[in-house]
């Protein structure tokens, strides 16, 4: 099999190494519009990752622990002046594991991965290769495989597959089947805490606009702080005209009183927020994963999560399917198809849930923020539920 992975951030790596472990006759190409030289360790932006995703970044010898902090718990609450409150937490003590997930920047996370890529391409020369600072322009079906237009000249490149893994931010994709303008910001950046700070305490508080997260991080020379999700009504949004002690104190105000006092705040970026999915993931020899498959809402953070879960659940059919076609003489379209519907349990629940928890912060509807309360509330009680829903959380579905 000659598979092209086209985007190397965090999924489509992950899937390159994915392939060239369990894969070992495939000829695997990983493209990407990005120069090889090109230092990633810098970049800050925060991610979060499941334990799911940290237990397969440490079989492809790309998990890192340093730079990254434990989170061991998840208080979920809502924000007055709402008539229930409501709380739910949820920690690893309770699941019995050391960790429900991680909070880390991009770099410390992508760059192990090219690191141990690059390590195994220079091993597997043969095999694998590395196609950076080349833009694959067009991706053309054809009777059992697919063409690439890569390059500045007129390249043409064949494949039996291709896997679309570049992501990007919402206002700059391209329109996919589903899409939905949510008309939010999210505004990120870090806060500053005073001493303890969270102690690896992951907050999501729910507003009367939406969601306001607190993700912790590893303290630095200057003490504890965390990484800062603020997401708010684009008709609503006066954040731009206020200076920093005016952001915290609007923050502070929300926060429950687990987040402890803020102290500082750095500048923050703001992101257009909306849903852009595929209703297929499979056109032809050509499918998408990751970003490029969904872009959710970051209320539930299991962005990153979920096409990671892609990665492996195509890479396990591609597995089954080159240990059996021989004696059953089942085509590689026919694995991939399987793919398609055996990823629809994991997606569409999650993809319905973030879109669901995004729009309710634009209802204003009498009782709504009383029922939001009282279903946090019945969750903590709920000792079942509440495992049930963690293990997705931290594993998909």
């Amino acid at each position: 099999m000659k598979l092209a992975v086209i985007g190397a951030g965090p999924a489509g790596l992950a899937l390159a190494l994915l392939a060239a472990q369990r894969l070992a006759g495939a000829e695997i190409h990983l493209f990407d519009t990005r120069p090889l030289e090109r230092d990633i360790r810098g970049d800050a932006r925060t991610l979060a990752l499941n334990l799911g995703s940290i237990r397969l970044l440490q079989r492809l010898q790309a998990w890192v622990p340093d730079g990254a902090q434990a989170i061991q718990a998840v208080h979920v609450s809502q924000a007055p002046p709402a008539p229930v409150s409501g709380a739910v937490r949820f920690s690893a003590a309770e699941q019995g594991l050391p960790q429900l997930g991680a909070v880390l920047p991009y770099g410390a996370l992508v760059a192990p991965l090219q690191q141990r890529w690059l390590a195994l391409a220079a091993e597997q020369h043969t095999r694998l290769f590395t196609r950076f600072a080349t833009a694959v322009h067009a991706i053309r079906s054809q009777a059992g495989g697919v063409e690439l237009d890569c390059g500045e000249g007129p390249v043409v490149d064949h494949f039996d597959l291709a896997v679309v893994a570049e992501g990007g931010v919402f206002a700059e994709q391209q329109r996919k089947s589903i899409r939905s303008d949510y008309h939010q910001n999210a505004w990120v950046g870090t806060v500053r805490l005073a001493a303890p700070g969270l102690q690896g305490l992951a907050i999501e508080r729910f507003t009367r606009n939406g969601p306001l997260a607190l993700l912790p991080l590893p303290d630095d020379a200057q003490g504890a702080r965390a990484a800062l999700v603020w997401c708010l009504p684009q008709a609503e949004d006066d954040i731009a005209t206020l200076n920093d002690a005016q952001r915290l104190t609007v923050i502070q105000q929300q926060l429950p009183a687990e987040a402890g006092r803020l102290t500082g705040i750095s500048a923050l970026k703001c992101f257009p927020l909306g849903l852009n999915a595929e209703t297929r993931l499979l056109q032809g020899r050509a499918l998408r994963i990751g970003n490029a498959a969904q872009t959710l809402h970051p209320v539930a953070g299991q962005g990153l999560n979920l096409g990671l879960r892609d990665a492996q659940s195509l890479v396990d059919a591609l597995r089954e399917w080159s240990e059996t076609a021989a004696a059953t003489g089942q085509a590689l379209d026919a694995a991939l198809a399987r793919v398609e519907w055996q990823r629809a349990p994991d997606r569409w629940p999650m993809i319905a849930a973030t879109d669901f928890l995004a729009r309710s912060f634009a209802w204003r509807l009498p009782g709504l923020p009383a029922l939001r309360g009282l279903a946090l509330a019945g969750l903590e009680l709920a000792t079942p539920l509440k495992r049930a829903l963690a293990q997705r959380m931290m594993f998909g579905g």
